[in-house]
């Protein structure tokens, strides 16, 4: 409870913290992949029951649902059922893939706070209420130096941050594909590495993963991620929001992602988008190399981030694209107009 608002529901320990009753960890059931959600499937269903149950208990005044479009949609029904209004904030990607669930949501959702321009454009169209907030990581990543002002390094290691993500299923394919891209690079020139540790893994998986590698790399909490990250010449990261981290922090970076051979399949012919990462889909053009399944190999990505490395040229285009993205993401105070809007009370 946090003064006269008693909130309560799935969340994980950020949440927790913030003041909310957690009934389950959202952690047990977040992942990515057809594959590998059937794993949870089970779990998730428990979750689901006991979600519902309690809002027969408590009878909330409000729902506020967040990203995780096949979990909460069928949740919105069933509170929709109940007579609870539904707000969801982070809108899901109906707009990329599956866009046949807009009916649905403009069936059980109220309002949709959304993060981009382009995402209150497209319900508008389809009758769904929407509010552009603008994205709470304008507030959350600061403008700080970034190491490439220095210029390139002379006579001594690049520096480069890993951020292979924040479920556990993703760092288990992609921290190792990193690790042995930093093998490689270090036979061609001299690199130092960084792994960003999300908080959601756990350090043992980190640290195993660098201890198979033979590497010597540092492992860095999500807290310090900022420094790291800005003070790296180069990342290598997973897709998601953590690319338009990295690049409100200006580094160059690649993006890598593999996902499942069934999810890919699947993926290949329900998704109508140009770009996989946020930060080519927010500048509207491939400013940012993305390595996708096979090309996610080290021998590949390697070649691609030296190539870069050693071009100041395409350094500097890079940068300079990803200066665009803070005014692409509008103003600061994201989260507060979010909690301050009230056409849906």
């Amino acid at each position: 409870m946090v003064g006269d608002l008693e909130a309560f529901g799935l969340g994980g320990e950020h949440l927790e913290a913030a003041g909310l009753d957690r009934v389950a960890d959202s952690g047990e059931i977040s992942v990515v992949g057809l594959t590998e959600a059937l794993r949870v499937l089970s779990r998730a269903r428990e979750i689901f029951d006991l979600l519902v149950a309690e809002v027969e208990r408590r009878r909330p005044s409000l729902a506020v649902l967040i990203d995780f479009p096949e979990f909460n949609l069928r949740l919105a029904k069933a509170l929709a059922e109940r007579g609870v209004p539904v707000v969801y904030y982070i809108s899901p990607q109906v707009w990329a893939w599956r866009r046949g669930r807009v009916k649905t949501i403009a069936q059980l959702v109220d309002a949709m706070l959304v993060l981009f321009p382009f995402e209150a454009e497209f319900y508008r169209r389809h009758g769904v209420e929407a509010i552009h907030v603008g994205h709470p990581l304008v507030d959350e990543i600061p403008q700080v130096p970034q190491v490439w002002e220095r210029g390139a390094p002379e006579g001594e290691p690049f520096e480069i941050a890993l951020l292979p993500g924040s479920r556990t299923g993703e760092v288990e394919v992609l921290l190792p594909i990193m690790l042995q891209t930093v093998a490689h690079l270090a036979r061609e020139i001299p690199v130092v590495a960084r792994v960003i540790h999300a908080s959601s893994i756990p350090a043992p998986m980190i640290d195993e993963a660098i201890e198979l590698s033979g590497l010597q790399v540092e492992r860095v909490a999500a807290s310090e991620r900022v420094a790291a990250v800005a003070g790296s010449h180069f990342a290598l990261c997973a897709s998601g929001t953590a690319t338009l981290e990295v690049g409100l922090l200006g580094t160059p970076m690649a993006v890598l992602y593999r996902l499942g051979v069934w999810t890919s399949i699947l993926g290949r012919l329900l998704v109508h988008l140009p770009y996989v990462s946020l930060v080519n889909l927010v500048l509207e053009r491939e400013a940012v190399p993305e390595l996708l399944q096979s090309r996610a190999r080290p021998a590949v990505v390697s070649r691609t981030v030296l190539g870069l490395l050693r071009d100041p040229e395409a350094i500097a285009r890079m940068r300079s694209a990803l200066g665009e993205l803070r005014g692409r993401l509008g103003e600061g105070g994201a989260s507060r107009r979010a909690a301050r809007e009230r056409s849906y009370w």
